[in-house]
């Protein structure tokens, strides 16, 4: 019988350990759009098991600024998977958001030289939610939310693909 309940016990723990959490969101996605100065242009696709890609258009990694930049090939599509602690920090923050309910549009474009930004955020229950933000000034929140996206391209090691 001790031998049964310990068989038992072990399995149980192990089925437990092994159970991945199921993330509510199935794919995160931020793209940052150009403005009329050195305003970094990419898109950052992350899917639900960290695995992430990178569109690196222009002004995302060099050190100097210059309208030349444009005429110069886009930088490259790089690859990562997001460190666990950084994903579950992004999910964290996404849950403060309270993304199902956020306007599908921020900004007023009086203002003609400020960048758009977009969160789309697919849900595992099928559901999706599109924002739009020009200025990138939506909430304070969100402009957290930017930061970090910003702050992934530094601190992840990306492998460049093409």
């Amino acid at each position: 019988m001790k031998y049964l309940l310990s068989l038992f016990a072990a399995v149980l723990l192990i089925s437990c350990s092994t159970q991945k959490s199921q993330s509510k969101y199935s794919t995160i996605e931020y793209e940052a759009g150009a403005c009329f100065g050195f305003c970094p242009i990419y898109k950052m696709t992350i899917q639900a098991d960290r695995t992430t890609v990178l569109e690196a258009e222009h002004f995302n990694f060099s050190k100097g600024t210059s309208k030349d930049e444009f005429s110069k090939p886009r930088e490259g599509t790089f690859t990562t998977t997001i460190k666990e602690a950084d994903y579950n920090k992004l999910v964290a923050l996404l849950d403060g958001l309270d993304v199902k309910n956020l306007q599908d549009k921020y900004g007023s474009r009086n203002v003609t030289d400020l960048p758009t930004s977009f969160l789309r955020i697919k849900f595992a229950d099928g559901t999706s939610k599109n924002t739009e933000d020009y200025g990138k000034r939506g909430s304070e929140k969100l402009i957290k939310v930017y930061q970090f996206f910003e702050d992934l391209k530094t601190n992840q090691q990306w492998t460049k693909v093409k």
